[in-house]
């Protein structure tokens, strides 16, 4: 399973690279925690049988006894009782005698000739006088076992060999280090199954932060990184960090869709507002080119659906070019301006264009606002001008301005046919005209920029068969009252 995750994710993987440093950090750790325990074994062992040889050699040296004084006291009877003359081969007890001449060669004792293992002893030591002045013991191989060496010398010259077999320590170290390596690779197995489920769980999150991505990338733009049950602190606020950029990135290109959208919409509708009176300026100039309007009527009436084809054109052009600044966010000229009197000029105007219609004007007093009049002034007409053009000359109009808790509200309402839920959403569109009807479809987008360029708002209230009602509010710091 853990070369599987390991192919499937690659050791050059974040899950890989700490997986494998989690497992050579223990591996090492091992190394190291065998290699002291291995080496203080074989001290104190080797401490042990060093200490016991050294014993012995000062014991015999006490004596001050010669090999002959030796022999003839049978003083090393326990030698012929525990090593055998007959015995041939390898050493297997745990310690070995001999006794060696100044040039190194064992002698007899007795009527014993020197054993096997007592020559391949004499032989395994280069200068036995040596042994003789060492402090500690030495390590010499006789027949193929190890055995840990020292030398004591008596009176006549001779030294004696007394060697203590350490094959029981180097076994048992060997032994230790099989257990070592056994459970050893036996732990770095389970650590490195524990820190891959570990990884896996932790990593969670940026696995699923790369999926995000991936579905983000394929267009599904509204996908987020899902919370994780147990999340580290870092990663909980990468993951927040992430979700918020991801929202404001789907926001923004949301809105450069809809910006492009309406983008395209607006320079066709454009194209198309502008076509008809260049195409009905350009029918007449044809009619007159070709010599077909001879009578001074028909030329005095082509010359004036000509110049209203302008006028229309003109107008059109100049509201498009006030929209364009609004979309630059230009710097108003802003001055103290008398609200309440712009609300009266504009009720003037509308009774003095359509003299039939009720209209109700609630403006009393002077309201002093902080504000670009030409603005306000543009605002004004086109709510007038809207209520002039979509609604019987004989419908009422109630133009209302008050200030509530520190705003001033601009009301405009009329008792007309009032519009659809549909048609509603899309009054402040450019180029919109409810119905197909009349106008540029420019008028309310107008007011709508020019309140937003005073940090104000617009809101529209209607129902078919209710009549409409717009509310332009201008915010309290730019709002000064005085009677």
């Amino acid at each position: 399973m853990i070369l599987k995750r390991c192919r499937a994710h690659g050791v050059h993987s974040l899950r890989g690279k700490l997986t494998v440093a989690n497992v050579a950090l223990l591996a090492l750790g091992i190394v190291v925690a065998t290699a002291v325990s291995l080496m203080g074994m074989r001290y104190y062992l080797l401490d042990q049988v060093d200490s016991e040889l050294l014993r012995m050699r000062d014991s015999l040296e006490s004596t001050q006894l010669t090999a002959r004084q030796i022999d003839s006291l049978s003083a090393l009877a326990f030698v012929r009782e525990g090593r055998a003359p007959e015995a041939q081969g390898p050493p297997d007890a745990d310690s070995l005698f001999a006794v060696v001449d100044a040039e190194g060669r064992a002698l007899t004792l007795g009527t014993f000739e020197p054993t096997a293992n007592q020559r391949a002893l004499a032989a395994a030591v280069d200068d036995p006088r040596a042994l003789t002045g060492d402090a500690d013991p030495r390590d010499v191989t006789v027949d193929d076992s190890p055995f840990r060496v020292i030398g004591a010398s008596l009176p006549d010259g001779s030294v004696i060999l007394v060697a203590g077999s350490t094959d029981a320590l180097h076994k048992g170290m060997a032994k230790a280090l099989k257990l070592d390596l056994f459970f050893g690779v036996l732990l770095l197995a389970l650590l490195a199954v524990l820190t891959m489920l570990s990884v896996r769980r932790r990593l969670r999150p940026l696995e699923d932060m790369v999926e995000t991505s991936s579905a983000i990338a394929e267009g599904d733009l509204a996908r987020r990184v899902p919370s994780n049950h147990h999340p580290t602190q870092e990663v909980e606020q990468l993951r927040l960090a992430l979700n918020s950029m991801l929202q404001q990135v789907e926001v923004a290109y949301r809105t450069r869709e809809r910006s492009a959208a309406q983008l395209r919409r607006f320079v066709a509708d454009a194209s198309h507002e502008l076509r008809t009176p260049l195409s009905a300026i350009r029918g007449y100039l044809q009619l007159y080119d070709k010599g077909m309007l001879r009578e001074p009527a028909e030329r005095k009436r082509a010359w004036d659906r000509m110049t209203g084809e302008a006028d229309r054109m003109g107008r059109l052009v100049d509201e498009l070019l006030t929209l364009a600044r609004l979309d630059q966010q230009p710097e108003l000229r802003f001055r103290n301006v008398d609200l309440s009197r712009l609300v009266r000029d504009a009720a003037e105007d509308l009774r003095a264009q359509q003299p039939g219609r009720p209209v109700s004007v609630s403006a009393e007093g002077a309201v002093l606002v902080r504000a670009d009049e030409s603005g306000l002034r543009q605002v004004l007409g086109n709510l007038v001008a809207n209520v002039r053009t979509h609604t019987p000359a004989d419908v009422a109009v109630v133009l209302d301005l008050e200030r509530v808790d520190g705003v001033v509200r601009v009301r405009v309402a009329d008792e007309g046919p009032g519009l659809a839920e549909e048609d509603a959403a899309r009054i402040f569109d450019r180029f919109f005209r409810a119905g197909g009807g009349a106008g540029s479809g420019l008028g309310m987008a107008i007011v709508q920029g020019v309140a937003a360029a005073h940090g104000g708002e617009v809101t529209v209230r209607t129902s078919p068969g209710s009549g409409l009602t717009v509310t332009v509010t201008l915010p309290a710091g730019l709002c000064e009252v005085s009677s």
